[in-house]
């Protein structure tokens, strides 16, 4: 998921560089909302590491 953010990371700077500023912001608002959601996803696996499944082992 965080190589799809960059990657649409990579694509808004470029298209902003040429010009293309509703492709830049569609591709910077699409690459913020899966960074969001990498980082989300981490914290909660974080969470539950050192909670649930420490007491399951």
């Amino acid at each position: 998921m965080l190589k799809w953010a960059l990657i649409f990371f990579v694509v808004s700077v470029v298209a902003g560089i040429l010009g293309f500023t509703g492709v830049a912001a569609g591709a910077a608002s699409i690459a913020k909302f899966l960074f969001f959601a990498a980082l989300a996803l981490f914290l909660i696996f974080l969470v539950l590491g050192l909670t649930i499944f420490r007491t399951m082992t």
